[in-house]
């Protein structure tokens, strides 16, 4: 598949990124997102702070005109009250996570992370997504328990 002249191979599927009826969770959505990384990745290169390739997927997703909110603040409650909150780098089209780092590698601190995010705001999908190496690194995480939206 070819989004905005760059290659995009298909990701490689497991259990944890497949919904009920074994299909790709968002799949149309998830392409035009990945296209996004790779574009910024090769035109940028890695090692970069987060910062800046996350001003890039803002520009991008605003040209392509895909609907996003940014640094959204979602609520952690506990009984009907607000005892924390938590802020993900993009909330994309209602659907999907969007967290972005630039780090060695990922830990299991990483997609707890995105697994809270996605807990809390009841979201299907994450992608989290590691600009620090030659080629960019991302695993998409699957919140089974999320109601339909």
């Amino acid at each position: 598949m070819q989004i905005n002249n760059v290659l995009i191979r298909k990701p490689l599927i497991n259990a944890n990124t497949k919904d009920a009826n074994d299909g790709l969770v968002y799949p149309e959505l998830s392409y035009q997102i990945m296209g996004i990384l790779y574009k910024i990745h090769n035109e940028l290169g890695a090692h970069l702070q987060e910062k800046y390739y996350q001003r890039a997927i803002e520009e991008e997703l605003t040209m392509q005109k895909i609907p996003f909110e940014r640094e959204k603040m979602i609520p952690l409650t506990y009984i009907n009250k607000t005892i924390g909150r938590y802020f993900v780098d993009f909330i994309i089209d209602s659907k999907i996570a969007l967290e972005i780092k630039s780090i060695d590698f990922f830990t299991k601190k990483e997609w707890k992370q995105v697994t809270a995010y996605l807990k809390t705001a009841n979201l299907r999908l994450g992608i989290l997504a590691n600009f620090s190496q030659e080629k960019i690194i991302y695993k998409r995480v699957l919140n089974k328990y999320a109601n339909e939206c």
